[in-house]
């Protein structure tokens, strides 16, 4: 009985740690291929709760020969998004804009700070995600710390939990810039998120 108990304690458990794979096909992803005409950078993105002031999540925008995003559990899902092991590709201006403005609601802002680099640590950090692999939930600040110590110049940022303890660190780099957003859309992020698709929609039929 105990041995019965046991298993389906671990399978609960197992259950809880699952990695959710979304993984578009490589054709796709090759389409979507965007390369950003500027230069080679690497942005941190902070969600924060705007009552409590503590990180929600934590994810890295990488400029090199693609742009990408790496996005650790992240849990925005959408046809405009194209997602393969927690990594978005094809992140034109306007998929970083809707990125950004999804994540920005009444509850949440979003916190930006980007840092230039050369070609070969933008390479270096787009190579580390793209073989990360998808991060299983709660990981997303732990994921992008380990990733960034990888890197040469970041061996500063301490492997971490916590989105805004990662932030802290990424903002004593040197030439980082900071910005924020804040929209007030419905604390609902499914809700903003349509709220969201149909201003686009109608500013492109506009």
């Amino acid at each position: 009985m105990r041995q019965v108990l046991a298993a389906a304690l671990a399978a609960v458990f197992l259950a809880g740690c699952a990695v959710d794979q979304v993984n578009a096909p490589d054709a796709q992803i090759k389409a979507v291929r965007y390369h950003h005409d500027a230069p080679p950078s690497l942005t941190l993105f902070t969600m924060v709760n705007n009552e409590t002031d503590k990180g929600a999540h934590s994810s890295l925008m990488i400029n090199a020969s693609e742009r990408v995003i790496f996005d650790p559990a992240g849990t925005l899902k959408h046809e405009v998004l194209v997602e393969k092991g927690d990594v978005i590709y094809g992140v034109t201006p306007r998929v970083a804009d809707f990125y950004t403005r999804a994540h920005a609601r009444k509850t949440f802002h979003v916190v930006l700070q980007t840092i230039e680099v050369s070609p070969e640590i933008a390479e270096k950090a787009y190579e580390l995600a793209t073989k990360n692999g998808a991060v299983a939930p709660a990981l997303c600040a732990m994921s992008t710390s380990s990733l960034l110590q990888k890197i040469p110049g970041f061996d500063s940022i301490n492997t971490t939990f916590f989105p805004q303890k990662l932030r802290a660190d990424f903002a004593k780099l040197s030439g980082v810039t900071e910005t924020a957003l804040y929209e007030y859309d419905d604390a609902d992020k499914t809700k903003a998120l349509r709220a969201y698709v149909k201003e686009v929609q109608e500013a492109q039929n506009f």
